[in-house]
């Protein structure tokens, strides 16, 4: 067996791995930690992006219309012994982007490497958000029924069983990693820690305090960093092995607690005003909880999450100091 993050070489002794969605949140930073392994990446999203360059190379193609055919012709130029799957819709997307993005891709893609004569590590990035609303204060393992309740879950979860027959068919050497709530540097502006970012440095540009609204409920939510996801993508491209393992953070962070802790890192004048529910009820219900239990990754994969929450939320503010955005 290979150790852990050592990469997964061709005949030719080359390491090289396709990134589809490499240029997004999660994607970036799977590229870059490849590339520091040794591996020859290339980045597979719509539009280039301004790091691509001698470490990380690009190719154009809008995943969610390419197609089989397309997506074969890509895996014979470029000879992957890993492919990620790190794209898939998620903000501001309607139903049927979604679902071309999170199904529909995945099924081409596992047509495609079917059809190539290659055999390549395949790791599909899943969601958390497949397993649904579960019980306060519970710990949720793989062998947790999933039930979501959202478009995103749901298509997601779809993507993800697409894969799984997949692999225990043997059509493809494949894994599921089942990511918590993603959040460090660059994050996108429509995710909660996004949106709080952009409202404060809107106020403090314009010389104001910050108003970050939350409701009466407390909501837990499992955060854990960009890039600790793009170390867990390393070890299993390492690594053999079927099914699913979750990546999370470790700790259910009290959603409101990370807006304050945020704007203390910011330095800008912000208050946090709890919007009451309507019989003055703090409800506590399913679905306000979220908690992986991570005891597989470090088990079958060595991994586990090196950076704290302080350590993200700092980055994710670092990385927006040039920009100003208004919510």
């Amino acid at each position: 067996m290979r150790r852990s993050g050592e990469p997964v070489r061709a005949g030719d002794g080359a390491a090289r791995a396709l990134v589809l969605g490499g240029t997004g949140f999660v994607g970036r930073q799977v590229c870059a930690g490849l590339a520091a392994l040794g591996h020859d990446v290339l980045a597979v999203g719509r539009t280039r992006p301004p790091w691509t360059g001698q470490a990380v190379r690009f190719t154009a193609l809008d995943l969610a219309a390419a197609g089989t055919e397309a997506l074969v012709a890509l895996l014979r130029a470029h000879r992957p012994t890993v492919v990620v799957n790190a794209a898939g819709g998620v903000w501001n997307v309607d139903a049927e982007q979604m679902t071309r993005s999170n199904v529909t891709l995945v099924e081409q893609l596992i047509a495609a490497l079917d059809a190539w004569e290659g055999r390549p590590r395949l790791i599909h990035l899943g969601s958390a958000h497949e397993y649904g609303p579960v019980p306060y204060g519970s710990l949720v393992d793989e062998a947790t029924l999933p039930r979501p309740q959202t478009n995103y879950g749901r298509t997601k979860l779809r993507g993800t069983t697409c894969v799984l027959e997949a692999a225990r068919a043997g059509v493809v050497d494949g894994i599921v990693l089942r990511v918590s709530n993603v959040i460090g540097p660059n994050a996108p502006a429509t995710s909660l820690p996004g949106v709080t970012v952009a409202r404060l440095r809107a106020a403090a540009a314009q010389g104001r305090t910050a108003v970050l609204r939350t409701g009466p409920a407390r909501v837990f939510r499992d955060f854990v960093d960009v890039c600790d996801v793009a170390d867990g993508v390393a070890a299993a491209a390492g690594r053999g092995g079927l099914g699913v393992i979750n990546l999370g953070g470790g700790t259910a962070v009290d959603v409101r607690g990370l807006m304050e802790q945020l704007a203390r890192i910011s330095g800008a004048a912000a208050r946090v005003v709890v919007e009451d529910h309507p019989d003055g009820r703090i409800v506590r219900a399913s679905g306000d909880w979220q908690l992986l239990d991570i005891s597989a990754a470090a088990q079958l994969l060595g991994w586990a999450p090196r950076r704290g929450l302080t350590d993200s939320l700092r980055s994710l503010w670092e990385s927006t100091q040039s920009q100003v955005r208004t919510p």
